[in-house]
């Protein structure tokens, strides 16, 4: 099967499911390029806790890893910019990019026609005060500050979502609804023509990799790698600090919680995010989904470019 000459092959789907894996059998296929899509893996230094694919394993060339320090901030709007870019270098080597992503909002501002406005791409005064506020109150009070200003965008955020907690108060403060922009975007058409592969995996199972994936972070060093971030200065990080895995650590280190408590609170948080990623990549009608429960590469691969050939042939690989 061929590929449509500057379009991009989207594997999309919640943690554990074996995108990384499925994007670098997609990219040796077809001779293309991998472009991460997850919004913690742009930290370098955050490793272990990002399961970020190990460079022994990286058979292909990967962007979108370790382009800023956890201290730094970042944002979608920079991100776009990076997977634009990688597309094209990807583009003119006659290779194909391979966009491999977990976080939805990052996936769409790498295809999608979003357009930011001035400003978001770095930190703001409105940001930190509310960024001060989380580290002395928590994030249940952010949120219940967001309830009180926006209580639209509140019930469409969890409390535990600090990042988009502080998000929405900053666009209210802006005068805009984060609940309304985010029902837009689901309108906003493709710059980009795309390929989207969704791997499906069901709960139960779902549920059990988390569990062994975190036991294994745990095995591999995470609480040494949390460490050696918070000795670099981790802590006065924007975004990077509020991770899963990271900041559960943390504060067992800080002795606020036991380290096995910590490690019990990774595995919840991370199946609520795997939750909330089912959802937002549920609701892309675009999104071909194959049979991920047995993690089967070969498997998945031949699905993947019959569902990718059956779109092409119906004209839907980017329109």
């Amino acid at each position: 099967m061929g590929f449509p000459r500057g379009a991009v092959i989207a594997v999309v789907g919640p943690t554990a499911s074996g995108k990384s894996d499925l994007a670098i059998e997609l990219a040796r296929h077809f001779d293309g390029e991998v472009v991460s899509a997850d919004s913690m893996q742009v930290y370098r230094g955050m490793d272990i806790g990002t399961a970020k694919v190990p460079a022994s394993r990286r058979v292909v060339k990967h962007y979108g890893i370790d382009l800023v320090d956890p201290g730094e901030p970042y944002s979608a709007a920079l991100y776009q910019g990076h997977a634009r870019a990688a597309f094209d270098e990807i583009a003119a080597k006659g290779r194909t990019p391979v966009l491999c992503g977990g976080t939805g909002f990052y996936v769409r501002a790498a295809l999608d026609d979003y357009r930011f406005a001035e400003g978001e791409q770095v930190g703001n005064e409105v940001r930190d005060s509310y960024l001060a506020l989380l580290e002395v109150a928590g994030s249940e009070h952010v949120w219940g500050e967001l309830l009180r200003l926006d209580p639209e965008s509140a019930h469409r955020i969890h409390p535990n979502d600090a990042k988009r907690v502080v998000r929405a108060l900053e666009m209210h403060a802006a005068g805009e609804s984060y609940a309304e922009r985010l029902d837009r975007l689901h309108a906003i058409g493709e710059s980009v023509p795309a390929a989207f592969v969704g791997i499906d995996v069901d709960r139960d199972v779902l549920r059990a990799r988390i569990d062994q994936r975190v036991d294994r972070m745990r095995e591999e060093g995470l609480v040494a790698e949390v460490e050696g971030l918070i000795g670099k200065g981790f802590k006065d990080g924007v975004t990077a600090k509020h991770a899963i895995g990271y900041k559960e650590v943390a504060l067992a280190l800080e002795g606020a919680i036991g380290m096995d408590e910590a490690f019990e609170r990774i595995k919840v948080s991370t199946r609520r995010y795997a939750k909330r990623q089912r959802t937002w990549f549920r609701a892309d009608g675009r999104i071909a989904w194959i049979d991920g429960n047995a993690h089967d590469l070969g498997l998945m691969l031949e699905q993947a470019c019959e569902t990718m050939e059956e779109n092409a042939e119906k004209g839907h690989h980017g329109n």
